[in-house]
């Protein structure tokens, strides 16, 4: 008897859809900071390799603006760099692309940075 039964739910369980698989794609990137991006990086957290990240409409966004960020990878956490206009760099360790529709990108006034996600 405890065969059948095992044998239905193994059916049961192979019959059901399997989850998709989590990974980064494009999404809508808010500069919620009081500095304007020159140019947007991206690289795996944890890497050393910067990547240009394509955000429209270009310039990359202003303080307080926002652009479409063209993106897929099969990682998660990604680590954001913005140039500032006088050429410092300031970075976002550790943000999560994964199924993300809007990054928002926040500085406090004491220079803190955070993502916040939707």
């Amino acid at each position: 008897m405890k065969k059948p039964v095992a044998f239905l739910i193994a059916l049961f369980a192979a019959l059901l859809p399997a989850p998709a698989a989590a990974q980064a794609s494009s999404f809508t990137l808010i500069n919620n900071t009081d500095i304007d991006f020159t140019r947007l990086m991206v690289r795996r957290f944890g890497t050393q390799q910067w990547l240009p990240l394509a955000v429209s409409p270009v310039p990359v966004p202003k303080s307080g603006g926002r652009g479409a960020a063209r993106f897929s990878n099969p990682d998660c956490a990604f680590d954001l760099q913005a140039t500032l206009p006088d050429g410092r760099a300031v970075v976002w360790s550790g943000v999560n692309l994964c199924d993300m529709k809007i990054v928002t990108l926040n500085r406090s006034a004491n220079g803190e940075l955070w993502a916040d996600y939707q």
